[in-house]
């Protein structure tokens, strides 16, 4: 056996048959074993990160409980809502109560039936009114028609105020969300009815609005070209009203006057349906000049 060299001490020799081989400075090793290491820590770091977001998953997840279980959402159905009717039936309101994010909503859906604006007193006894609810808002100041207003081709009032829109013109109702829109020359051209009001869900998004109180709220909707109008059975906030009738798959969506406005609804046994106060039809206050209607009269008796 041949005499072993003497090696440095930075130097490693590895002992072996088939002649010398070059060995590797200590410091090389050093670095390969630190860089092992510094993958190792990196492996071991990574594993106990996602043990951790397992972990932070699973509480996020709601826990079934006995007595507040939680509940899917209900699918939207596409479909309309009211009854499929004879169009040679006489005309009338049918109305459905439902729960929307635990608010009581009854909706009033007209079947053969055209809808008209109206502005005064009403006629309680018109038996061609199948739903009367007031429409525009009355100014405080002067008494004025809040925003643009047609009745039967004439404007009785032009503004901006509020982007929503009601148009009727020749038994087609429209309802939308625009700064301007060709309707209110439509409306006038072609003996049409058009009124503003309140914005509230425009292709199915809510739309907040300003004023924050409480109230019984109502609106026009169209929900997949079914035209219907809701109330509230609970004084309710415009964002929660708005929310509500988008949950129930509204497409488009305008305020009506809510609160304590009066209007009624004849429903298929020919039964009226009161709602609001009827102050300014006992005496007990007098009517605004410019209060208007929206009205649906049958168009078959």
């Amino acid at each position: 056996m041949k005499e072993l060299k003497e090696i440095r001490d930075d130097q490693i020799r590895i002992l072996g048959e088939g002649g010398r081989k070059n060995p590797l400075p200590r410091s090389v090793w050093i670095i390969i074993l630190s860089v092992l290491g510094i993958a190792l820590i990196g492996v071991i770091i990574l594993y106990v990160t996602r043990q951790k977001e397992e972990v932070v998953q699973e509480l996020k997840a709601p826990e079934p409980a006995l007595f507040e279980p939680v509940r899917e959402p209900e699918p939207i159905l596409h479909k309309w809502i009211g009854q499929q009717v004879d169009s040679l039936a006489p005309g009338y309101t049918e109305i459905r109560d439902t729960l929307i994010n635990d608010i009581p909503i009854r909706i009033f859906i007209p079947h053969n039936a055209e809808m008209s604006l109206h502005i005064g007193r009403m006629d309680k006894e018109d038996k061609s009114i199948i739903y009367a609810a007031q429409a525009a808002d009355v100014r405080a100041d002067n008494g004025g028609i809040v925003g643009a207003f047609v009745l039967n081709g004439e404007p009785k009032a032009w503004g901006l105020t509020k982007k929503g829109y009601c148009a009727s013109i020749n038994g087609k109702v429209t309802i939308g969300v625009a700064d301007n829109t060709s309707l209110f020359e439509e409306a006038t051209m072609h003996n049409g009815y058009f009124f503003r009001q309140y914005p509230l869900v425009k292709d199915g998004q809510v739309i907040d609005n300003e004023p924050k109180g409480k109230s019984i709220r109502r609106a026009i909707c169209d929900r997949q070209g079914e035209i219907f109008m809701v109330e509230t059975g609970s004084i309710e906030s415009f964002h929660d009203f708005a929310q509500a009738l988008a949950d129930l798959g509204v497409d488009q969506a305008v305020y009506l006057v809510g609160s304590s406005a009066y209007g009624w609804a004849v429903d298929e046994t020919g039964t009226t349906h009161e709602f609001g106060e009827d102050n300014y039809y006992t005496g007990r206050r007098r009517m605004p000049k410019n209060t208007s209607y929206i009205v649906w009269r049958r168009t078959t008796m």
